[in-house]
Formats: C-alpha cells, structure tokens, sequence
C-alpha cells in the first residue's frame, strides 16, 4: 500500500490573515491574496492553506471553493503556537526604496522583532510607505514559515529616538568608525537589545558623539570592511541572532533555504 501523503503538503501556499482563527471556522480570501491562491498556486477544493493570524498561531484549512473573485476556506486544525520572537529591534536609517524594501525582508527573514526606521541628517529618504512596508514583511513571513510579524513603527528622528530609548534595552551601534568586536559584544548579551545602523551617507560627527554618548549605546564593529547600510544591517542582525537569539537553539528546518 502507499503511504498516505504528508497533509498539509510542504507545498501548501501560506497567508497571513487578519483576524484570530479557530478551528471550524469559515475564511473568506479576497482580492490579490485571492488571486494568488487561485491564479498563481492553482489551489481546488480539497487542496490546503496554511494560514496564520499572527496572534494564535498557524493553522491549516482546506479550500472548499475557488469562485471568480475569492477562495473559500475551513480552517482545520492548529500546526503551530505563536512563535517567541528574540527581543531584539533594528533602528535602522532610511535608505532610497529598493535598499529598504531589502532591509524590511531581510530584517523580517531573520527574526527581528521590531523594525523602527531612523531619520538622520544624511538620510537620502525621509518618508516611508507604511502600507508598502507592511506588505513587504508579511510578504517575506509568509515566505519565511514566520507566525509572528515584525512590528514596523513610524520612522523617528535620531534625537527623538535617543530621547525616548528604554533604560532596559542596549542599543548596539554599528559605527564604521570601530567599536567592541561583535563576538564579545553579543556573545555575553541575554538582555533586550537592538541594532542602530546609518543610511548611505553614514552618521555626521554630531550624530555619532550623541549616540556613543547615550548611556545605552555601546558601540560595536561590523569587521574590517566598510559595508553599505543593507549589507550592514543583514550582518548585524545575522551574528546576533547567532550569538545571542534564537539560531542557536533552533531544531526545526535548520539550514533550510526556499
């Protein structure tokens, strides 16, 4: 006899939903997301969604109908509980759009728990697209088998920023300038943090003496190189996470790569 197929399948399409789901419940799909299901991943009656609502966790539901504009769906069962996120933030500085859409999906890809847009002197941008930004990291959860979506906060300047900072948190500050090496910096830290990085231009000397006189701020090196704010940003996130989140103490889908 074959063996029963794995349900959901690992190929299941994956969506974030607005409200909180529970098991029996009708879900109705609208719109692009709809388009995607019923366009794009070809579902049909019978197939599987893995859905998730960012507050109970990932559920499967099976697809009942595919109508001309919506998929119909019943949710099944619980996969998974809301995931813990590390708590750790990245306050990072506007960059032209493509390099922060990459920062938003990387950021996201990675586990950072929060993402606060930064205005500096130098910033090339100073305006963000909340909706845009909100699409583009549940976009990269749902690639990415996340059940809890970053938070996006409203970009702040760097004084209001440094003003406001929580006296619980460090605030590690990736200066080009040299700081701690990242592998003591991190390695000893189990308490919130957050990673401050600068835009294209770099922080101006103002700026810099500011944040390396915060009381929260300690300022730490990215290694020997000079790297672009994005670059910057997916480094210090990575050898956090490594150090001192949640990487190490992973067991499922370790190494995966989609």
């Amino acid at each position: 006899m074959p063996a029963t197929p794995a349900w959901p399948p690992k190929s299941a399409p994956r969506l974030f939903v607005p409200d909180p789901l529970a098991a029996g419940m009708a879900v109705e799909v609208e719109g692009p997301q709809a388009h995607y299901l019923s366009r794009v991943m070809r579902v049909a009656p019978g197939g599987a969604v893995v859905l998730c609502d960012n507050t109970t966790g990932e559920w499967v539901a099976e697809v009942t109908e595919v109508g001309k504009r919506g998929v119909s769906l019943t949710v099944r069962e619980r996969l998974r509980e809301r995931e813990n996120v590390p708590d750790f933030w990245l306050c990072a500085a506007l960059l032209k759009k493509p390099n922060f859409d990459l920062v938003l999906e990387k950021a996201t890809e990675l586990g950072v728990r929060r993402i606060q847009p930064v205005i500096t002197r130098r910033c090339v941008a100073d305006k963000l697209n909340e909706e845009r930004a909100r699409t583009i990291v549940t976009e990269a959860a749902e690639q990415c088998a996340r059940t809890a979506l970053p938070d996006v906060a409203e970009p702040l300047r760097l004084e209001a920023l440094l003003k406001a900072w929580p006296e619980e948190r460090t605030l590690f500050f990736a200066d080009e300038n040299g700081g701690a090496p990242i592998k003591e910096a991190f390695a000893i830290h189990n308490a919130p943090a957050a990673l401050l990085v600068g835009p294209e231009g770099g922080f101006d000397d103002a700026e810099r003496a500011a944040v390396r006189n915060h009381p929260q701020a300690r300022a730490i090196s990215l290694g020997p190189r000079i790297l672009r704010a994005e670059t910057a940003v997916i480094a210090g996130c990575a050898s956090w996470m490594a150090m001192a989140g949640d990487w190490h103490n992973s067991l499922a889908r370790s190494g995966t790569v989609a």
